[in-house]
C-alpha cells in the first residue's frame, strides 16, 4: 500500500509522497548547512577544544575530500548492497560525526568521526538520494521533488552561515550539530516510506580504481595538509597522489578496451563539452572553498567577530548567490549556458579582487559588502548553469554515472581549496611574521630567534587579544611590537591566500571562452 502510494501517478506531491520528499529536502538541507556550521564557529571550536585554526580548517578540508574521494565509490556501493541500504548508512555516518561534534573534547575526534565517517557518510548518501529520487517519484512529481531538493540546498547554502552564527553566538555551536542529529533521526524515522531501487547494471566491483582514486585525491590534499603542519614527505605525499591518477586514467581505458566493469566509463571524457564543464565545477569550488576558508578566518581572527556577526558579513555573499542563482535558472531564457558561466567567472574575479587592497584597511565586516555581492552574483550564474551545461549532451542512461563523476570533481576542488588556501596563509603569515621579527629594531636577537622558532614549529592566526594575553609578564615595549608585527600580518597572509580563488577564477573564465566554442546541447535553466 505504501508502495503504491508513492509512486502511482506523476500529479501531485501529496500524502505520504508529499512527506517523503520533504524528508529528502531535509536530508539535503543537514548536508549542506553542516559546512556553513563550521565555517563560522572556527574560533569557537577552537577556543573550546583548545586546538588551533590549521587543526580545525584541516578538519574542514579533511571532511570535503573524503567525500569527493569515496563519492564514485559510494555510489557502487549502493548499486550492490542497495539505494535504501546505502541510503540509511549514509544518514547514520553523518548522523555519527555530527553527534561526535556535540560531544567532542578533542580535534582527534573531530578529524576521524565528523570528516572521516561523516565525509563517508556524505559519499554514499547523496548518489543514493539521487537515485531514490529517480526511483519512488515519476513525471511531474520526480521533477517537483528534483526541484524541492535542489531548493533545500539552495537554501541550506544561503542561510547557512546566519543560522550557524545564531545558535553558536547565543547558544552553541554543539546545539547546532545536536540539532542536525535530531532533523537526520526525523529523517529516518520516514524510512518506511522509502521503496528501494533495484539496479540491474553489472555487479563487478573496479577495486583497483576504487582504489586509485582515494590514494590519487587524498595524497595530493593530505600533501597540502601535511605542508601546512609542518610535517615531512609532503613531496612524496604529492608524487604518490599525482602518480594515482594518471595510474587511475591509464587503468579505465584499459578496463574499458577489455570490456569489463570500471569505477567511471573513461569515454565520457571523450565530450569536449563534459571535459570543459567538468573542468569548470572544479574550478568554481576551488574559488569558493578558497574564499570560505579564508573569510571566516579574517573575520574572526582579525575583526575578532563572533560566529553571528561572521555570519552576517558572510551573509551578502551566500545571499546574493541564492538570489541570482534564483532568477538566472528562471530569467535566462534560451541562452546557451556558456555565455552565462564567462559572466559567473568573470563576476567572481572581479569580486574577489576587489577584497584585496580592501582587507588591510577594513575595520568592519560590511566594509567588504560590494565586492562580495559581485562575487556572490558570480558563484550564482555558475551554479544555474555548470550542471546544465556539464551533463545536458549526456544520454539518459549515462547521466547518474556522468553526475557523480561531476560532483567527484566538484568536491576535490572544495577540499583542494580549503586545504591549499589555508596552507598558503600559514605558510605567508610564518614568513611574514618571521620577516618582519628579524628586522625589528625593538625586539632584541633573542626575541626574534625564539620568535623564528615558534613559526617554525606552529605557524597560527591569532587575534590580537589572544596574543596579548600570551605575552603576559613580557616588557611593555616587546608587547607592543609583537602586537603591531601580528596586527601587519595577518592582513598580507589573507591577501596571499585569497589570490587562490583569483586564479581558480580566472582559468574558469579562460575555460569559459572555450565553452562558448563547444556551446553543447545545453539550454539555460
Amino acid at each position: 500500500m505504501v508502495e503504491e502510494s508513492l509512486t502511482d501517478g506523476a500529479g501531485r506531491l501529496s500524502g505520504r509522497r508529499g512527506v517523503l520528499a520533504v524528508l529528502l529536502a531535509m536530508a539535503m538541507f543537514v548536508l549542506v548547512v553542516d559546512t556553513s556550521l563550521m565555517n563560522v564557529s572556527i574560533s569557537a571550536v577552537v577556543r573550546d577544544l583548545d586546538t588551533t585554526v590549521s587543526g580545525v580548517q584541516s578538519a574542514i578540508a579533511l571532511e570535503a575530500l573524503v567525500s569527493a574521494a569515496f563519492i564514485l565509490i559510494g555510489s557502487k556501493v549502493g548499486d550492490l548492497i542497495g539505494r535504501k541500504r546505502a541510503y540509511v548508512l549514509g544518514l547514520l555516518g553523518y548522523a555519527t560525526g555530527a553527534a561526535a561534534m556535540t560531544f567532542a573534547q578533542s580535534l582527534t575526534a573531530v578529524m576521524v568521526l565528523w570528516a572521516v565517517v561523516g565525509g563517508i557518510g556524505a559519499s554514499l548518501l547523496l548518489p543514493a538520494m539521487q537515485s531514490l529520487v529517480h526511483g519512488n517519484f515519476h513525471g511531474d512529481a520526480q521533477k517537483k521533488v528534483y526541484a524541492l531538493v535542489g531548493a533545500a540546498a539552495a537554501i541550506a547554502a544561503a542561510v547557512g552561515p546566519l543560522l550557524g552564527g545564531f545558535v553558536t553566538t547565543y547558544l552553541s555551536w554543539r546545539v547546532g550539530f545536536a540539532l542536525e542529529v535530531v532533523i537526520i533521526a526525523v529523517v529516518l524515522s520516514g524510512i518506511g516510506l522509502v521503496r528501494d531501487v533495484p539496479y540491474t547494471g553489472p555487479r563487478g566491483v573496479d577495486v583497483v580504481g576504487a582504489g586509485l582514486s582515494v590514494v590519487g585525491m587524498g595524497g595530493i590534499v593530505l600533501g597540502i595538509l601535511v605542508w601546512q603542519e609542518g610535517g615531512e614527505a609532503v613531496a612524496a605525499l604529492l608524487v604518490i597522489g599525482s602518480s594515482a591518477l594518471v595510474g587511475l586514467a591509464y587503468w579505465l581505458i584499459r578496463r574499458k578496451r577489455q570490456g569489463r566493469p570500471s569505477l567511471m566509463d573513461p569515454d565520457l571524457f571523450r565530450s569536449m563539452v563534459f571535459r570543459l564543464g567538468v573542468t569548470g565545477q572544479m574550478l568554481q569550488q576551488i574559488a569558493l572553498g578558497g574564499t570560505m576558508i579564508a573569510l571566516p578566518i579574517y573575520l574572526q581572527m582579525v575583526l575578532e567577530y563572533n560566529a553571528m556577526q561572521a555570519g552576517l558579513s558572510l551573509a551578502p555573499l551566500s545571499l546574493s548567490m541564492f538570489v541570482v542563482a534564483l532568477v538566472a535558472g528562471k530569467k535566462a531564457g534560451g541562452r546557451p549556458p556558456a555565455g552565462i558561466i564567462r559572466w559567473g567567472f568573470a563576476l567572481v574575479t572581479a569580486g574577489i579582487a576587489a577584497l584585496l587592497p580592501l582587507v588591510p584597511r577594513a575595520e568592519f565586516g560590511w566594509a567588504l559588502l560590494l565586492p562580495l555581492v559581485v562575487a556572490g552574483a558570480g558563484l550564482g550564474l555558475l551554479v544555474s548553469q555548470l550542471n546544465n551545461y556539464t551533463l545536458a549532451p549526456i544520454s539518459e542512461e549515462r547521466v547518474s554515472e556522468a553526475a557523480g563523476t561531476n560532483s567527484a570533481a566538484g568536491s576535490f576542488g572544495l577540499s583542494f581549496g580549503l586545504a591549499f588556501g589555508g596552507a598558503v596563509m600559514l605558510a605567508t603569515l610564518s614568513i611574514t611574521f618571521t620577516t618582519m621579527a628579524q628586522s625589528s629594531t625593538v625586539l632584541p636577537p633573542d626575541e626574534q630567534r625564539q620568535v623564528a622558532q615558534v613559526l617554525e614549529e606552529d605557524a597560527e592566526v591569532m587575534s590580537n587579544t589572544e596574543l596579548e594575553a600570551l605575552l603576559t609578564g613580557q616588557p611593555p615595549e616587546i608587547r607592543e611590537e609583537i602586537v603591531r608585527i601580528n596586527t601587519d600580518a595577518r592582513p598580507l597572509a589573507l591577501q596571499v591566500a585569497l589570490l587562490l580563488p583569483i586564479l581558480a577564477a580566472l582559468l574558469g573564465l579562460l575555460t569559459s571562452f572555450r565553452m562558448i566554442r563547444h556551446p553543447g546541447a545545453g539550454q539555460s535553466g
